[in-house]
């Protein structure tokens, strides 16, 4: 045997390779320089590699955590119980979105004729205001936490689609806490405004979902768009839809409320709802009035939807029964009633429920002091002939859901 110059054992009896090995290692240890080069060159190969295998592993690894708990989850008892399993859920799926206060319905214009507009134009502050709110929220730094490859941007399965101050902000926020539910925070307002920006511009807004998640957004605007409906089918004719509705009386009195609170000068309530006080004829073009003609706006949704597609939410019974009205919502999107009466508590100063504590914290959430303003006082007379007016209306809409709203 003899030992090369670098070291290793090279056997000289009838063992060619090992020779030739040898031979171009000793021509290497000729030149330093050459064998530094060459173990510089194998260390950085080994870097790059190990590096390399790292990142792949870090990628996969939320997925692979959430596909071996989905896994495991259908060969669990049946007596595991519900609060172990939201642990779970809230540990490896993204978490439910913390209430965010967005002053978000939409407003019409009220200045001169304009305040009987039924366009319902929110001013562009408020637009702005609702979007930046929404980027800071929590939702934004959850799923900053996924790597890319977990999850991905879908278009809405379901979309609240009205009515304004009807209770949709509330719905939305309750329905966040669900941990399948994935929503927007501000209100896109694609349908009606935006439309022309394209699907791509649309999904772009909504949150990276998981398999098994619902993606959802709510503009109550929509509702009473004409043009809503048919694009709405356009894009999917199974798309669910939800439909929050409230005393149209009461609903115009709120709307007045919210843009007497920005705009001080307007006329009054009672100047804005008649065209004429004397015979009492009321304005249908002020859109405080028009969009609580249920009937006539759900008629058009229903030369594209089947109504077993669209859910009415009472807006009422929202206040009164959150939990109830929720459980509802949850068999209609086919998902388990995870939001119960233990997530909420009743607010007597604000007179509406609150969430006990939001999915990832640990303190009461209500909606902001936008909500539950105090309504101004109207003339019994001037709500009386808004009943009238409006009675053979909600007759003609508990026809068509097949249900008594009891708002006579």
């Amino acid at each position: 045997m003899s030992l090369c110059p670098v070291g290793i054992w090279c056997a000289s009896a009838g063992l060619m390779e090992y020779s030739l090995v040898c031979h171009h290692l000793s021509a290497l240890s000729v030149s330093p320089v050459r064998k530094k080069l060459a173990l510089f060159g194998i260390m950085l190969v080994l870097w790059v590699y190990m590096i390399y295998s790292c990142v792949g592993y870090c990628a996969t690894m939320p997925s692979l955590l959430v596909d071996n708990y989905r896994a495991k989850e259908t060969d669990l008892p049946s007596k595991r119980t519900e609060s172990s399993r939201a642990d779970l859920m809230s540990r490896l799926l993204p978490r439910a979105q913390s209430w965010v206060d967005l002053e978000s319905d939409y407003d019409e214009p009220v200045d001169g004729t304009a305040a009987r507009d039924s366009s319902n134009n929110e001013s562009e502050t408020e637009r702005a205001d609702d979007w930046d709110d929404a980027q800071r929220s929590p939702e934004q730094n959850t799923l900053s936490s996924f790597s890319n490859g977990s999850g991905s941007k879908r278009l809405p399965q379901a979309i609240i689609i009205g009515v304004k101050k009807g209770g949709t902000r509330a719905l939305l926020e309750f329905l966040r806490v669900h941990p399948d539910i994935r929503a927007v925070g501000a209100e896109p307002h694609f349908f009606d405004r935006n439309y022309e920006n394209g699907l791509d511009w649309y999904r772009e807004l909504m949150p990276k979902t998981l398999e098994g998640q619902i993606t959802m957004e709510k503009t109550p605007s929509y509702f009473v768009t004409r043009e809503a409906p048919a694009r709405i089918h356009s894009m999917s004719r199974s798309t669910k839809l939800i439909v929050v509705v409230r005393d149209p009386v009461t609903r115009a009195i709120s709307d007045y409320t919210q843009t007497l609170s920005k705009k001080p000068d307007i006329p009054t309530f009672e100047s804005l709802t008649f065209k004429n006080r004397t015979t009492g004829l009321i304005d249908t073009s002020w859109s405080a009035v028009q969009i609580g003609i249920y009937a006539k706006h759900l008629d058009n949704w229903l030369q594209f939807f089947p109504m077993h597609q669209i859910l009415f939410v009472s807006g009422e019974r929202l206040i009164s029964d959150p939990a109830g009205e929720l459980g509802r919502v949850q068999d209609f999107l086919g998902l388990k009633r995870i939001i119960t009466d233990k997530h909420f508590y009743f607010n007597q100063t604000k007179g509406f429920p609150c969430l006990k504590k939001a999915e990832g914290s640990s303190k009461p959430h209500c909606l902001g002091k936008t909500k539950g303003r105090t309504h101004p006082n109207i003339h019994p007379e001037v709500v009386r002939r808004l009943r009238d007016f409006y009675r053979p209306f909600n007759m003609k809409f508990y026809q068509m859901t097949g249900h008594n709203f009891g708002w006579d």
